[in-house]
């Protein structure tokens, strides 16, 4: 009786998890993405989704689900008095309509869109849609609410910062190499816009390429200035500041802020997804205290390497250290669509020896991807890393994961090292 006993509690300790009812969730409106058009209504943590009234523009919402089964789902919104609004949520390929009247005042009322079904663990996207006629106002939407056993340990973002993680990859060098070059190709898998793709980047700055806009690519390099100024660079004194040594054709080179102070310099180019971007990065001490770093892109229609620019910092005297790549979505308001790129082919270049073949990579992320946004990882495809950020697509990878890529042994043939301009 007794060993009876033991199993059967034994058994509804375990099964009581299983049992248990998830708490009600309410996404706020602020957490939403606009799609296709992501400028087609207003999206703020004071007022939620407001100014819409376009119907074409769908409200997304984006959450990861580990149960599956029954899901109610209604949305609070705001109306002026007695206006009608029409609306449509869409979930896990179905679809219930609702039907308010406003209430006035900025009270808040409910359209209930009943009951779903979650067939499958994974991430589910929610759609609003307005029925409504172009130019009337669908609502202010205040919140997605939601109730129901699939809820259980269901994920969503609750925080205002709609970007999607920043990824890296470090690349683990010898303490005491004198790392001369670091050379590396990027291949842009998708290229939503607010996206960067940092190939070679240092402990005095990075190199990559960028998605601007829709029309708009550029391949940037920057240094920081030494100095703990975050902000501004007019406040850095002359002897903390990188100085410019010299750029290429077509170059634009400025000040930048606001993440540290530095010389920024960027190629207005449209580079083309798809197609490998090769990247050459350099290091010349000068003098005991001073290194002039310089990026060199090759140019794809030229089929040369071009310098992008060389800029001399002060405060160094050394060689190239802290190597990684990145993936930045920069740009919260597209932070559902999923950035990804591949990084291969990396080698350096010692001074004073010969080339070598880096194959191993860790990953990491920032703080928005601790536990506010898990869809971010790295693997190995196709004999190269990747990065993937943002989309919220299935696929996870821990804080420190060690990748190892299959190594080629062969660096590029036409791979000819300039000479750093020091003047």
């Amino acid at each position: 009786m007794m060993k009876r006993s033991f199993w059967f509690l034994s058994f509804m300790l375990l099964a009581a998890p299983l049992c248990a009812q998830a708490e009600p969730l309410r996404v706020p409106g602020f957490t939403a993405y606009l799609s296709p058009n992501e400028d087609g209504a207003h999206v703020s943590q004071r007022g939620g989704v407001t100014r819409w009234q376009d119907p074409n523009v769908q409200v997304l919402w984006f959450g990861q689900f580990k149960q599956t089964g029954e899901l109610k789902a209604s949305v609070s919104l705001r109306l002026p008095k007695d206006t009608e609004s029409r609306l449509q949520l869409t979930v896990a390929g179905k679809s219930r309509e609702a039907k308010v009247t406003g209430a006035g005042n900025d009270t808040a009322v409910t359209a209930d869109f009943g009951a779903f079904t979650i067939p499958e663990a994974g991430y589910q996207r929610f759609e609003l849609k307005s029925l409504n006629a172009a130019g009337a106002p669908a609502g202010d939407i205040e919140a997605l609410a939601l109730d129901g056993p699939a809820l259980a340990q269901a994920h969503f973002n609750l925080k205002e910062r709609r970007n999607a993680a920043s990824v890296h990859l470090m690349y683990p060098t010898p303490d005491d190499a004198k790392v001369e070059w670091f050379y590396e190709e990027v291949t842009a898998v998708t290229d939503p816009t607010a996206t960067f793709y940092m190939a070679c980047g240092f402990h005095r700055g990075y190199f990559g390429m960028q998605v601007k806009s829709p029309t708009e690519r550029c391949i940037i390099f920057s240094v920081w200035d030494s100095g703990h100024e975050g902000i501004d660079r007019g406040k850095v004194a002359a002897e903390d500041r990188v100085q410019l040594i010299a750029k290429g054709e077509g170059v634009e080179a400025s000040d930048f802020g606001n993440e540290g102070t530095g010389g920024h310099s960027h190629l207005t180019y449209l580079w083309k997804t798809g197609e490998p971007q090769r990247f050459l990065l350099g290091a010349k001490p000068v003098d005991a205290n001073h290194t002039v770093y310089a990026g060199y892109w090759f140019h794809p229609e030229k089929k040369q390497w071009m310098l992008i620019s060389a800029m001399k910092a002060p405060k160094d005297g050394g060689y190239l250290k802290g190597l990684h790549g990145f993936s930045e979505n920069f740009g919260g308001s597209n932070g559902h669509l999923q950035r990804k790129a591949r990084y291969g082919n990396q080698w350096i270049h010692l001074a004073g020896g010969d080339w070598q073949e880096l194959t191993t990579a860790r990953f990491s992320h920032d703080g928005t991807g601790n536990t506010d946004r898990l869809d971010r990882f790295m693997g190995v495809e196709e004999g190269q890393f990747f990065l993937s950020n943002g989309g919220f697509v299935n696929g996870f990878a821990k804080y420190g994961d060690k990748f190892d890529r299959p190594a080629t042994g062969k660096r590029p043939a036409d791979l000819v090292l300039p000479e750093i301009p020091v003047k």
